[in-house]
């Protein structure tokens, strides 16, 4: 080999043999570990990794976490000063296609988009039968598989044009649909698409539009809905994007596909932690209760909800950029009174050894549901709010899979845990040596 200091040498002790094995960037390859085995006859040597806590199934460029520094950058980028720099629209842009828009790019982006926010009637439909009390995440998951069905070139996913399409009509219309489903939930007609304004002030004027000839969305709040779009556009390999990379992988059209991934984000281990949060905060019910609640904690009398998070190590960068958002958004909606258990919650914490020591820092679920909440958002939608932005993120992940020459069908391997081989008895000659539980 070129370098033999970038390689690791194994030595098996079951039968002595040893394997040099090449280190490209900072990993070694599991199929390198195939030829390792006791016999000619044997599949050959595996790595067990539940959960994919340290497997890296693919190469990519679009997020770069350093949870060890809470660092958290797109294509480069610092999520700070695009948060404080850009639109949305920009980001998505730039999550897409790598690069910053030009001024003519953006207003060429932006016109692809807008051109496609309407729905087919059929999808009205579609939501109008769903229950009154449906939880508008899973209508957000059904109506974005559904849109497979209008799209069916959508399936040549191979066709660089073809996709291009498809992700702008993603981007455009995952607001409308999730703006339908809020409605729906409310028992208010739906209100259509106006394309004179900018994405985030569209989305607000399907959620809150009344009687009014035009909506105006207040500038602070529309700002406020940017920022928390951008900073939940991608986040790597997650539960979801790795769904997304998985479900893409057998080249499934990227409706179904989104759809997949919306329903991995809807667990509440996943998108769902900024409900547990409130419901968290609504439990101490008030400042003077944090002190007894997180002692409560110590004790392994529950689970600090909102700190914490599996790849961060340090305080969420994001969650220091929502925290600053969460102060402008008060000053129009007025102060959500779970504010101030959070600060008072979030200071005990970052002082107490037992949270130190643990790297239990506030994430971006901490905040993110109190802002929503200031804004007029029920606790059940906040995980559709999770997943229009992150749409673009899913988009990306998506098209850098099936631009990679490397990946294929994704197909974990398993060590199996049953039984050897078995001959089938005769009813009439079998025991009951399982109960097997009765159905409630």
């Amino acid at each position: 080999m070129e370098n033999d200091k970038n390689t690791f040498t194994i030595t098996d002790n079951r039968t002595g043999a040893s394997y040099t094995l090449p280190i490209v960037d900072g990993c070694i390859r599991a199929m390198d570990l195939r030829p390792i085995k006791v016999n000619p006859d044997d599949f050959g040597t595996m790595t067990y990794d539940p959960a994919f806590m340290n497997t890296a199934s693919c190469r990519s460029a679009v997020t770069f976490i350093d949870g060890d520094k809470g660092v958290l950058w797109y294509r480069g980028y610092s999520i700070d000063q695009l948060a404080e720099s850009c639109t949305f629209l920009e980001v998505a842009y730039l999550l897409i296609n790598g690069e910053l828009p030009t001024k003519d790019q953006y207003e060429e982006w932006r016109s692809h988009i807008v051109h496609h926010t309407l729905v087919h009637e059929n999808i009205k439909s579609l939501m109008e039968g769903f229950r009154y009390d449906a939880h508008p995440m899973s209508m957000f998951v059904s109506a974005m598989a559904a849109l497979s069905t209008f799209y069916p070139d959508s399936r040549k996913v191979r066709d660089a044009r073809q996709r291009r399409l498809d992700i702008y009509r993603l981007i455009a219309k995952a607001p409308t649909i999730a703006a339908w489903s809020y409605r729906h939930s409310l028992g208010l007609p739906y209100v259509y698409p106006d394309n004179d304004l900018r994405y985030t002030a569209n989305f607000m004027n399907m959620l809150w539009r009344k009687v009014e000839p035009k909506y105006v969305a207040n500038p602070v709040l529309a700002r406020a809905l940017g920022i928390l779009f951008i900073l939940h556009a991608d986040h790597e390999q997650n539960c979801s994007a790795n769904t997304m990379r998985c479900v893409g992988s057998s080249e499934t059209d990227p409706y179904v596909t989104t759809a997949a991934a919306a329903a991995a984000l809807s667990g509440p281990l996943h998108g769902g932690a900024n409900e547990a949060v409130l419901r968290m905060l609504n439990e101490i019910g008030s400042k003077d209760n944090v002190p007894a609640y997180v002692k409560s904690i110590k004790e392994g009398k529950g689970k600090l909800m909102g700190f914490g998070h599996r790849v961060y190590k340090n305080y969420d960068p994001r969650a220091r950029i929502i925290k600053r958002t969460a102060e402008e958004v008060f000053d129009v909606t007025g102060k959500n009174p779970l504010l101030e258990i959070a600060i008072e919650l979030e200071r005990i914490a970052l002082e107490d050894d037992y949270f130190i020591k643990r790297k239990l820092y506030p994430n971006v679920d901490f905040y993110s549901g109190i802002i929503y909440q200031a804004m007029g958002f029920s606790p059940s939608f906040f995980t559709v709010l999770f997943a229009i932005p992150r749409t673009v993120g899913w988009l990306a992940q998506w098209q850098e899979l099936l631009e990679d020459k490397e990946q294929k069908i994704a197909r974990p391997r398993q060590i199996y845990t049953g039984y050897s081989r078995r001959e089938v008895v005769p009813m009439d000659q079998r025991g009951a040596e399982v109960a097997i539980p009765a159905a409630r």
